[in-house]
């Protein structure tokens, strides 16, 4: 088996992740997932496709990240790895929709609206 290439985004996070067969490695910007991802919430979103597949320990992974915060990184990997997952073996497919990791969350921040303050908020209306 040869390397499998995914990506996955969510809201301005963009992960792209290689999978290859090894021993349960996983990799991300140069560092090991555990210092990248400090909270064990994080850390299980992470290892979530796994363990829906019951495939812990049996692929190393390599992850690029860049854009957004912690929490949408976290998010755009799990969604790479589950597209990986798939890619891999359609078997995996079912758990992984089930539980909607296939799923792109598009929420995405609104833009800033000329003269306004913010996307929605207006400045203070003075009627007299």
């Amino acid at each position: 088996m040869e390397v499998i290439n995914t990506s996955g985004r969510r809201k301005t996070a963009i992960a792209r992740l290689y999978l290859k067969p090894g021993n349960g490695k996983i990799t991300v910007n140069k560092k090991d997932y555990k210092e990248y991802f400090p909270t064990g919430i994080l850390q299980y979103m992470v290892k979530q496709p796994f363990i829906l597949t019951s495939n812990e320990g049996k692929f190393d992974i390599n992850v690029n990240l860049n854009g957004g915060g912690i929490k949408g990184q976290a998010e755009a990997m799990r969604l790479a790895l589950s597209k990986a997952l798939v890619e891999l073996d359609a078997e995996h497919r079912p758990p992984l929709k089930a539980k909607g990791l296939l799923r792109r969350d598009p929420r995405m921040v609104e833009r800033k609206k000329p003269g306004q303050p913010k996307a929605r908020k207006k400045f203070q209306f003075s009627k007299r």
